[in-house]
């Protein structure tokens, strides 16, 4: 019997943390509650969770800075949990190295599929940046440069190849514009929006069946992309 994946959850409402917990196990995974911030590095250093879900809201370490310690050391997938809806706070948080956002309340049904989505990111990040990369209808392979789609190959440009490659090492999650653009261009064009709109045009014109409703690559609105590899 394989381990059960683990996930630590990080809220100061102890009624929450419990149905989580609950929730979770029910599912299969092995779960752990902090009920703040710097407990919750503590025992993420200790207990080293496959996933972390966090609220923002907290004392002494709050959610945000409880993203930035952690990106520090891991690129373990981090789901915000708050009852703030701003744009603005959800762009702040996944600029702060959270991987999703989402508002409570929530129905645990939408909490698993966004932990399913953040788990399966990980798979191609174990590969080697030389490794070919299979996920949903996809095959990237960093060495080749080459692409295809259901089987078959896509033709794209350096830089169209470089931000899709990012995009498939990221399913599922959503990837803000800044982090989009200082992946791929470098820190000097974070700011500069208009690279990204033209690039993903490219990249859904020749990926998607229809470009106008894409399927793989989706607007976060005002917030970035999210890429859905057909899983």
């Amino acid at each position: 019997m394989p381990d059960k994946q683990r996930i630590l959850i990080v809220d100061d409402e102890p009624q929450i943390g419990r149905v989580m917990r609950t929730g979770l196990s029910t599912h299969g995974f092995d779960v752990r509650v902090a009920a703040d911030g710097e407990a919750g590095l503590d025992l993420f250093n200790d207990w080293h969770p496959a996933l972390v879900i966090t609220d923002l809201s907290m004392p002494n370490v709050g959610g945000l800075e409880f993203c930035r310690r952690v990106r520090l050391v891991s690129e373990v997938p981090i789901i915000v949990l708050s009852v703030k809806s701003e744009e603005s706070i959800k762009v702040e948080a996944l600029d702060a190295g959270a991987d999703d956002y989402v508002t409570k309340p929530f129905g645990m049904d939408e909490l698993l599929a966004r932990i399913r989505a953040a788990l399966r990111r990980m798979s191609p990040r174990a590969a080697t940046e030389s490794s070919l990369i299979e996920v949903g209808d996809f095959k990237v392979d960093p060495e080749k440069h080459k692409t295809t789609v259901k089987d078959r190959e896509i033709h794209l440009t350096p830089k169209e190849f470089e931000l899709l490659l990012f995009m498939v090492q990221h399913p599922g999650a959503v990837l803000t514009h800044h982090k989009l653009l200082g992946a791929v261009w470098g820190g000097n064009y974070t700011e500069q929006t208009e690279y990204l709109r033209v690039f993903i045009g490219q990249l859904r014109k020749k990926l998607e069946t229809d470009p106008a409703n894409p399927k793989y690559i989706l607007t976060e609105p005002w917030i970035g992309y999210r890429f859905d590899p057909g899983i």
